[in-house]
């Protein structure tokens, strides 16, 4: 079949792949000159199979409440006059159930296990190097209340059989050698150790050369029009180049999915959450991280890169605006460097980019009303995590394969 992925972010690069690995005539189109050069470009650097959680939880309420009057805060909220935003609010506020909670983080989990065995597969063949680690996530707590909160953590990645650590203060300094310096200001952590670290640019920018080996064609500086619908079946896409006919189409356009959607009759809950990132030099390795650490205080990762260390997390909710604050960079900054002051923050790369948000933490992939249109979006902040097991679903669909995991909660229907 000839089909279209729209989209070269870690999500349509992968996608476009797997697709072409089950032997489909595959097109990418993209308006950037290159893959990965938005919200995949400077990531937060983690691949976390097992910390993978949805941010509606019990609890969040109250705390995006604490957290919106922090100094450095966590979540940002800037209301506007936004029908979009205000709906995929309510319905995240709706998920915060511990029973909604219970069923969103497992199926998270599903398929973020599956991706932890298809990366693998992957790295094995094709030798992909991308500043890749292999030693786990460390969720660090401050206080003892974050200890304690992780319990419904804990029980859903034993649910699940995920391996997991429970570390108390000295345990943290072991997995995390530099954390010694500072062991006074943590209290324990949980460790996942099957998660992994990396650079997503390069990862995706590599896959690409290798998709392209495939056959893959890659339409770069093209601009999305629209879908070319006819009986209720997809034709083909317009673009800024052109009508390019299609047996199947795969939007993969992050936060921007729902945009191109709605025009067609289809609404999708996914709405951006703005990220940010700073890079930074190593300057003392003694004083570094050795994989990522999250912490649980302001939401940042610190993860290490080879000679750099990656510092990304927060959630402004703000519509489609990518300003760099210069609040958000202090905020990276102060986290860092209070763990890690083995760096040059100064000197520091800053970047922000959407991360495309559902409601309920898990993303959608599958078929939609519109035969041959099929979607793989909405994976948030954890869309490396999730694409290589993303991928090869999407690809097992379209080809009309049925998927290696239960895929039937990961459609758009279970909103309908």
């Amino acid at each position: 079949m000839k089909v279209i992925v729209l989209g070269a972010g870690i999500i349509g690069v992968t996608s476009a792949y797997q697709l072409a690995k089950s032997g489909h005539e595959v097109t990418v189109i993209d308006r950037q000159q290159g893959p990965a050069l938005e919200t995949s470009f400077a990531n937060a650097g983690e691949v976390s199979f097992g910390y993978c959680s949805p941010w509606a939880a019990p609890g969040i309420p109250m705390k995006a409440m604490k957290w919106l009057f922090m100094h450095h805060a966590p979540l940002i909220l800037r209301p506007k006059i936004d029908r979009a935003m205000l709906s995929w609010l309510v319905k995240m506020l709706s998920n915060c159930t511990s029973k909604r909670y219970a069923i969103n983080k497992s199926r998270m989990l599903r398929l973020a296990d599956y991706s932890r065995i298809s990366i693998a597969e992957l790295r094995a063949e094709t030798g992909i190097a991308y500043d890749e680690r292999m030693q786990g996530t460390l969720q660090l707590f401050r206080t003892q209340a974050q200890l304690d909160a992780s319990g419904k953590d804990v029980k859903a990645l034993a649910a699940d059989g995920i391996p997991y650590e429970v570390l108390d203060r000295d345990a943290c300094t072991r997995v995390e050698p530099a954390l010694r310096h500072v062991r006074e200001k943590i209290v324990g952590g949980l460790l996942t150790p099957k998660d992994e670290t990396g650079d997503c640019y390069k990862f995706s920018g590599t896959l690409a050369g290798k998709a392209q080996d495939l056959g893959v064609n890659f339409l770069w500086d093209t601009t999305i029009k629209a879908l070319d619908i006819e009986s209720d079946r997809v034709r083909g896409v317009l673009t800024s180049s052109g009508w390019l006919a299609a047996d199947a189409v795969v939007v993969a356009l992050g936060s921007f999915s729902p945009l191109l959607l709605k025009r067609h009759g289809i609404k999708l809950p996914v709405y951006p959450v703005k990220g940010y990132s700073l890079t930074i030099p190593i300057t003392d390795a003694t004083r570094a991280p050795e994989s990522t650490v999250m912490d649980e205080t302001y939401k940042i990762a610190i993860t290490r890169l080879g000679d750099r260390i990656r510092v990304g997390g927060m959630a402004e909710i703000s519509g489609y605006t990518n300003d760099l604050g210069q609040a958000r960079r202090r905020t990276l900054e102060h986290s860092v460097m209070d763990l890690f002051p083995g760096g040059d923050a100064r000197n520091g790369s800053f970047w922000s980019g959407l991360r495309p948000m559902t409601p309920d933490g898990t993303p959608v992939i599958g078929a939609t009303r519109i035969g041959g249109l099929f979607l793989n979006t909405g994976h948030g902040t954890l869309g490396w995590t999730m694409s290589s097991g993303s991928a090869r679903v999407i690809a097992d669909l379209v080809s009309g394969r049925r998927p290696d995991i239960d895929t039937t909660d990961l459609a758009i229907n279970r909103y309908q």
